[in-house]
């Protein structure tokens, strides 16, 4: 039992370490640092091999450069099998790495390092296995958790995603429609060039991207005639997509400025209390002890980890918990944003794990009637709940000074 708590604690520390934009202790920001430059001078690297003179001359550096960041992504890679299941609370054991494996960022993790030790294996596919390291430039997503202006592409996108499907499949439709239509006229008087509508497509989708490559064009009249009707048909369904993301945008700017003229805020402050030795909570769960009426413990700092509470979190000696308290004057820290939420408001209705949040910004309790209740990613905000916001700053300020 002592053996599998010890495992779970290295794992919750493990996951906090790969886990990008998690910065709240100095080796967390040590491993995103390293983890960015170790992308960055892989990337310079393949670039730089690229050309012949710098080959020449740097060619061993490079190839170690190249050697050692691949080695660090398989790393990156069996540390997030290894916490999968901190990944995925709601998975265990094989069903977490499993989960993780077959998602977006753990394919793109796999193929960061894996075509770069098959063609050992695999000789006769080297060509293919050097194309599928480009995979690795995707880990640059990772980035996004230090930036919500990259977060608001990925929430425009996601936003607009059926809109934008459907524009993608009226544009393919009319590709294929165009093809066909030109093979059919310009065949016959250019069987070498409208060899197929495979030929026809590619002047198709040149045309109605407006791109124009002028390798493949029509030469009959009717054939030009045709193409010109095609071309102005790309312009108004090129511009489609566009529109669609640049509403989505406008929509975003104008959620977050309706958020922005909702919040109040107010004086909500917070106790201090320092668990040291030989106190009764040492041991004991969130659930098992009893805080005062009105009060309920907002944040667990511990070492170098800030932790948003849970029933099941254990007490341990040397923790700092913040404690959220309705009428404290004296042991107190700096203010917090409290967002009342009205019925106009975007979140309401909304469960935490969707609603659009800096990730800067983390929800430390909700006030519901009176009741404190402890923020899960399940729990559907409603009307009327007053939902205070801390930010990371504030959190590794109280890190890094002493608090009491």
């Amino acid at each position: 039992m002592e053996e599998n708590k010890s495992w779970k604690k290295t794992q919750e520390k493990l996951f906090a370490m790969v886990s990008t934009g998690v910065v709240d202790s100095r080796i967390n920001q040590a491993y995103d640092i390293i983890s960015t430059l170790a992308l960055v001078a892989n990337l310079v690297a393949a670039f730089a091999m690229t050309f012949d003179n710098v080959r020449a001359q740097y060619g061993t550096l490079l190839y170690w450069v190249d050697e050692i960041t691949v080695a660090f992504f398989a790393l990156d890679y069996v540390l997030r099998l290894l916490t999968a299941e901190q990944q995925y609370p709601g998975y265990k054991g094989a069903d977490a790495v499993r989960k993780y494996a077959t998602s977006g960022f753990g394919i793109i993790d796999l193929l960061s390092f894996l075509p770069h030790y098959l063609p050992a294996f695999f000789p006769a596919g080297a060509a293919v296995f050097r194309m599928l390291r480009v995979v690795r430039i995707f880990r640059l997503f990772r980035i996004n958790a230090y930036s919500d202006s990259l977060t608001l592409i990925g929430n425009v996108i996601r936003g607009k995603k059926t809109q934008l499907l459907a524009s993608v499949f009226i544009i393919a439709m009319l590709i294929l429609a165009s093809s066909l239509c030109m093979y059919s006229v310009e065949h016959d008087a250019q069987p070498d060039v409208f060899k197929n509508a495979f030929s026809a497509i590619w002047w198709a989708t040149s045309t109605l991207l407006t791109v124009g490559y002028g390798d493949i064009y029509p030469i009959t009249f009717l054939g030009q005639l045709l193409g010109i009707i095609i071309t102005f048909l790309g312009v108004g369904l090129v511009a489609i997509p566009t529109g669609i993301i640049s509403a989505g945008f406008i929509e975003e700017y104008q959620k977050a400025k309706r958020l922005a003229d909702i919040e109040q805020e107010q004086d909500v402050r917070f106790i201090k209390v320092s668990i040291d030795e030989g106190d009764v909570w040492i041991g004991r769960t969130i659930s098992d002890i009893a805080v005062p009426s009105g009060s309920m413990i907002a944040l667990v700092i511990r070492g170098g980890d800030t932790l948003v509470p849970h029933g099941d979190t254990v007490i341990r000696l040397g923790d700092k918990l913040i404690m959220c308290a309705e009428s404290a004057t004296e042991g107190m820290l700096e203010d917090v944003k409290e967002v009342i939420l009205h019925a106009r408001h975007p979140w309401n209705g909304q469960k935490i794990k969707d609603i659009d949040i800096s990730r800067q910004t983390v929800i430390i309790l909700v006030d519901r009637d009176g009741k404190l209740i402890t923020p899960t990613g399940e729990l559907t905000l409603l009307e009327n709940d007053k939902v205070l916001l801390y930010t990371k700053e504030s959190i590794r300020k109280y890190q890094y000074e002493p608090l009491f």
